[in-house]
């Protein structure tokens, strides 16, 4: 995700693949935000796969390529990418979570609308409905007003410190790897305004479905986030359709996978797995009790 501000375009680079952690029987499928790559949630996928799961991170249409297939991929492509990664893992495994950071807490939150037989759980990190948080500048509201492409791509929002870390020594290598020209490692450095439409008008379809969202969901939000606030968690709480679990991170920025607390959010995360786990486990129990009734002494 990015504040908005004005610089040159970045260069442009070869294409990443996402990865892939081969596992058990339970999948994780896990989803890096807007302008982002999977590297930005290497650490929490490496921490499922040695749990045992299985993990997949997709890279999603139009990133880490040129900046000119970026602002050419939709909303609707960056789905397309993640429907396509769920499909493959629920072939793999018996149980699937979808979890995502920022832009990728909403699109796991749509694979739940619409595939509630496929998706048990959801794990919303730092979920982004809306860019309010204390790094975002003033003026960027003004972007509310623009409901036309063509018109959204006059504008460019550009990563600026502190880049969602609160940590200063992986801030500094983060920051490298922004400005470093290649997008694979964190990113562009700068984007046009058409894919933060694009980010909008996916919200506002998300949002009319969560009420059908029945699926238990964690969600781990930084109480000092520089790019959404807590209004986010708290209008996803009052609105999501089943049980929600909050977790309120107090030494951390918006990229909660890669900050001072990411051992916290992989340990809830894993935690949370478990539970849903338990749960689905008890339902099919039950279930074969009353299929198979004890006979009456």
């Amino acid at each position: 995700m990015s504040s908005m501000g004005v610089t040159a375009s970045p260069a442009t680079a070869d294409r990443g693949l996402g990865t892939f952690h081969q596992g058990g029987k339970t999948g994780f499928l896990l989803i890096h935000g807007l302008s982002g790559t999977p590297v930005e949630l290497r650490y929490i996928a490496n921490g499922l796969a040695r749990a045992g799961h299985t993990v997949s991170c997709p890279q999603l249409a139009g990133h880490c390529g040129t900046l000119e297939e970026f602002r050419r991929s939709t909303w609707q492509d960056w789905y397309a990418s993640v429907e396509a990664a769920l499909h493959q893992l629920s072939q793999r495994c018996e149980h699937v979570l979808v979890g995502g950071l920022s832009m990728g807490a909403i699109l796991s939150l749509r694979l739940a609308a619409r595939h509630p037989d496929i998706v048990k759980g959801g794990v919303l990190l730092a979920p982004t409905l809306w860019l309010d948080g204390w790094g975002v500048p003033w003026y960027s509201r003004f972007f509310n007003l623009v409901v036309q492409k063509s018109v959204a791509d006059l504008f460019w929002f550009s990563e600026r410190a502190p880049y969602g870390i609160k940590d200063q020594r992986l801030r500094a290598i983060i920051a490298d790897a922004i400005h470093s020209g290649d997008p694979s490692k964190a990113g562009f450095l700068s984007i046009p305004g058409g894919p933060m439409l694009e980010l909008r008008w996916l919200v506002n379809e998300v949002r009319r479905d969560l009420n059908s969202i029945r699926q238990p969901v964690l969600i781990l939000h930084p109480r000092h986030d520089d790019r959404a606030s807590l209004r986010n968690t708290t209008y996803l709480e009052r609105h999501l359709g089943g049980r929600v679990e909050k977790v309120v991170l107090e030494d951390s920025y918006h990229v909660i996978t890669l900050d001072r607390q990411r051992e916290v959010v992989l340990e809830k995360t894993a935690k949370f797995a478990e539970s849903v786990l338990a749960r689905i486990g008890a339902t099919d129990n039950a279930g074969r009790g009353l299929m198979h009734p004890v006979a009456a002494a």
